[in-house]
């Protein structure tokens, strides 16, 4: 097993890895900026480093900063995280290049799922179900694009080819709208994720998102654990997640997940990751894979009773898979409320004191948080603080001791959004299960 893990990261994930690595017997190393000296996670490691100022690019971001710090404390690895450097491919080659373990896959997988191009065309090889697409990339002949558009059908949606998080995309719904739209996106996507790459796509009107959560070590072995909902969404970023998916069989599970699991196969991917498709009429259509642990592990976590933190850290020190296929079993149902900093309607962060705390609990109830009462959220991140869930034997008792769950929570001194979680485990559509994706934007709409 690893000896020391240098986690690169801040906040509830950088808490939970800390948490996994104890219970391995594996010593920690907390970097951390100048805003993060009292986080959890820092004031429980084994060993802390400052890294830089508070903007991430001075510190979480900082390659170098991370790198020197395993070093300087002899690490044997670095765990990333989700966010910040989780997925970027320079990082992890730059960290097995210094002789550290980087707790994530290849540089070479990351590359690849990271170009959506690249990654359909691999996933289309192992016979993972894709949206009906251009097929590669745009190029600036106006009547070959407008050829593409017309085979796929109106809508058509153009995307940036290393875009991600809802940015660099644009709907198209006719050809009139269609050189302007490719000709946008191509400079969106230059500007934020310097590569204007774009490729086109058919545009599922009312389709749900259903990932599926893989583990693979590298080595010619993969294992599915089942799907998660994340269709509750606010400009793609979710909101809501839970697991299983309302309405998906056994049978459909298993087919998508051996499908999953060949591709993982195929190129040589090791550690945790998930395949995210949109799910329409019954069918899937793959859209891109990320390459990290995600933010909603933890309801397949409830699920399965598989500690996929652990099993990152295993796979990593060159360990086989704690699991087969056949050792994977759905148990009941999870639902995770993402718990953010921010005004429940105008969704503006209210970063600053917290000045009462009260975690919620009871059976089947869990909180992965780093806060705590008189803790300051810096107004220099991502507004998440903490997030909320719950198992039940099946999906109506999760609701319920969701429900009982945001009830209890207590966080003053700053803004969240309980409400809204509040607004939405009560909401007819939600309860009912299978939503679309763009059900809770309706909703927010109707709200003014």
């Amino acid at each position: 097993m690893l000896d020391k893990v240098v986690i690169a990261n801040r906040g509830e994930i950088a808490l939970r890895i800390l948490r996994a690595c104890k219970e391995l017997g594996i010593k920690t190393v907390a970097v951390h900026s100048t805003a993060d000296k009292n986080l959890k996670h820092v004031l429980l490691a084994d060993e802390t480093i400052c890294i830089g100022k508070a903007p991430a690019p001075d510190s979480y971001l900082n390659i170098p900063a991370i790198i020197t710090a395993a070093e300087l404390t002899n690490a044997v690895a670095i765990h990333p995280g989700y966010g910040f450097l989780a997925e970027n491919a320079d990082f992890a080659e730059q960290v097995e290049n210094s002789g550290f373990a980087f707790i994530g896959p290849k540089a070479e997988s990351i590359r690849i799922m990271g170009d959506k191009v690249q990654a359909i065309k691999a996933m289309k090889v192992a016979g993972v179900p894709c949206v009906p697409g251009s097929d590669g990339p745009l190029d600036d002949d106006e009547e070959a694009n407008k050829a593409h558009a017309k085979r796929i059908g109106y809508p058509i949606i153009v995307k940036a080819a290393g875009g991600g998080g809802g940015r660099g995309m644009r709907v198209v719904r006719s050809e009139a709208e269609l050189v302007e739209s490719i000709a946008l996106t191509k400079k969106e996507a230059g500007t934020i994720f310097k590569n204007d790459m774009v490729y086109m796509e058919k545009f599922l009107e009312n389709p749900r998102h259903v990932e599926i959560q893989i583990m693979a070590d590298g080595k010619g072995a993969a294992i599915h654990l089942g799907e998660r909902d994340c269709s509750m969404q606010r400009r793609h970023q979710k909101v809501v997640e839970e697991a299983p998916a309302p309405g998906i069989t056994p049978e459909m599970r298993a087919k998508i997940g051996e499908r999953c699991c060949k591709a993982c196969v195929d190129i040589n991917y090791r550690g945790a990751g998930t395949f995210e498709f949109l799910y329409e009429n019954g069918e899937f259509y793959f859209i891109e894979m990320n390459t990290r642990i995600q933010v909603e592990h933890p309801v397949t976590e409830m699920i399965t009773g598989v500690d996929l933190i652990k099993e990152q850290l295993r796979v990593a020190a060159g360990q086989p898979l704690s699991y087969t296929q056949d050792d994977i079993k759905v148990s009941g149902h999870s639902i995770e409320c993402r718990i953010n900093a921010e005004d429940p309607r105008t969704f503006i962060p209210s970063p600053g004191k917290i000045t009462r705390f009260h975690p919620p609990g009871g059976l089947g109830v869990r909180w992965d948080s780093h806060i705590y009462a008189d803790y300051s959220v810096p107004p220099h991140y991502d507004s998440m603080i903490g997030k909320l869930i719950t198992w039940g034997d099946n999906r109506d008792v999760a609701i319920a001791r969701m429900r009982n769950a945001l009830s209890e929570l207590v966080i003053d001194g700053i803004k969240t959004n309980i409400t809204l979680h509040q607004d939405i485990l009560n909401d007819q559509g939600f309860v009912n299960g299978g939503a679309n994706i763009h059900y809770l934007e309706q909703k927010l709409a109707e709200l003014g």
